[in-house]
């Protein structure tokens, strides 16, 4: 085999996590291949994000990873020039039942212990916020302002551009058919097109992991299940920040929405029961199902019309955290994956802390975000605010 086909690290998956993660191992000079079976890069799962950006979780790990992607993405243009439609917003949580005001105030002294900007504010800030929404049993909410959004796909364009210009090589339209091992490690990939080698192996392939671990005789807790989503015709803007209506609803756990830079709506909810499986097709219940959501929360939205609906997959782990980290029993496997449908906003921040990892580099809070990743977590405490 030439050296071509030889690297130090190879990607599966050209998506949300792998090529942030190329980029920052191109920065640091290490070899890199990334694979993808698509044609080019976030044409999988990170196209059908929503773009919404938040370090507001509950779970340390997941405040300290975002704050950094939050940095990231809101510094893009200024250092490489890429509009990448970076907002500012926000991310607001409105609290109609004294369910939800107790676990958002009981969780706030998690956030801003971890240096989150985040405060309970009163109605009159959220209509604010929000003009136009439903005062009615309107009892507050937690504010983040410097939570935001931007476009997934002129980002992953962005971040790949730069891993390009860093010396990181893509192949697109290759399948990766399997991991091969060696003694007890990983030795290169099999694709449908060629072999290639590499002692170090990423897993970033989102709903395909599983299947693609399995090629290798390593089992991870990863179930990818279905969500859809929309976007509107553009209208004057008169909101920005992702609004996130955490009453559920017939058919749905909860459901969220911003205005993005050119006054379109973006929307989508959580399914429940969750719709297990790969099954991409768009459904009739949805529109119907999630403009009554909305509706109910933002009268004003009932005559604005939509554009497009699409429908995407989250690799969901039991916990609903990701599963980051060196696996136990093949030595060179690299987890990457289980990103729940935060891929988009742990990107960035996950990528550092990956080629961190991989180059014997940690420090801060790596140590206890690879910690609450771990593929060898204790799976059966999810996170409070998923």
């Amino acid at each position: 085999m030439g050296r071509m086909n030889k690297f130090d690290v190879i990607i599966a998956g050209a998506g949300s996590i792998g090529v942030p993660t190329a980029m920052v191992l191109g920065e640091m000079k290490v070899r890199t291949l990334v694979l993808d079976m698509n044609p080019s890069p976030g044409q999988g799962e990170n196209k059908h994000a929503i773009g919404g950006i938040r370090a507001t979780h509950s779970n340390p790990a997941k405040i300290e990873t975002c704050l950094r992607s939050l940095e990231i993405f809101s510094t893009w243009e200024d250092l490489h020039g890429d509009d990448i439609e970076w907002l500012e917003g926000g991310y607001l949580f409105p609290v109609y039942r004294e369910y939800e005001e107790k676990s958002l105030k009981k969780i706030l002294p998690t956030q801003k212990n971890h240096r989150l900007n985040i405060d309970y504010v009163k109605p009159e800030r959220i209509q604010e916020i929000v003009p136009g929404i439903n005062p009615k049993g309107l009892r507050g909410g937690t504010f983040s302002p410097n939570d935001g959004s931007a476009s997934p796909l002129l980002a992953i364009n962005a971040f790949y551009r730069h891993a390009v210009r860093l010396g990181v090589k893509f192949r697109f339209k290759e399948k990766i058919i399997s991991i091969q091992t060696e003694n007890g490690r990983t030795k290169g990939v099999q694709t449908d097109v060629a072999t290639y080698q590499a002692p170090v192996i990423i897993d970033s392939a989102g709903p395909f992991s599983q299947a693609l671990c399995r090629t290798a005789g390593v089992d991870i807790p990863m179930m990818p299940d279905s969500h859809e989503g929309a976007i509107t015709e553009p209208v004057q803007p008169f909101f920005s920040t992702m609004v996130v209506d955490l009453r559920p609803g017939p058919g749905s756990s909860n459901c969220y929405f911003y205005q993005n830079r050119h006054g379109q709506v973006i929307f989508c909810l959580t399914p429940n029961p969750l719709i297990v499986g790969l099954d991409k097709g768009e459904t009739s219940a949805f529109l119907p199902q999630i403009g009554a959501l909305m509706i109910r929360m933002i009268p004003r939205l009932r005559h604005i019309r939509v554009r497009r609906v699409w429908r995407g997959l989250y690799p969901m782990t039991p916990d609903g955290s990701p599963i980051v980290g060196w696996n136990r029993n093949l030595e060179g496997l690299f987890h990457a994956t289980g990103m729940c449908g935060q891929g988009f906003m742990l990107g960035p921040g996950v990528a550092e802390v990956i080629a961190r990892t991989l180059t014997s580099q940690n420090r801060g809070t790596d140590e206890m975000i690879l910690e609450t990743f771990s593929p060898d977590r204790d799976f059966q405490r999810p996170e409070a605010l998923k």
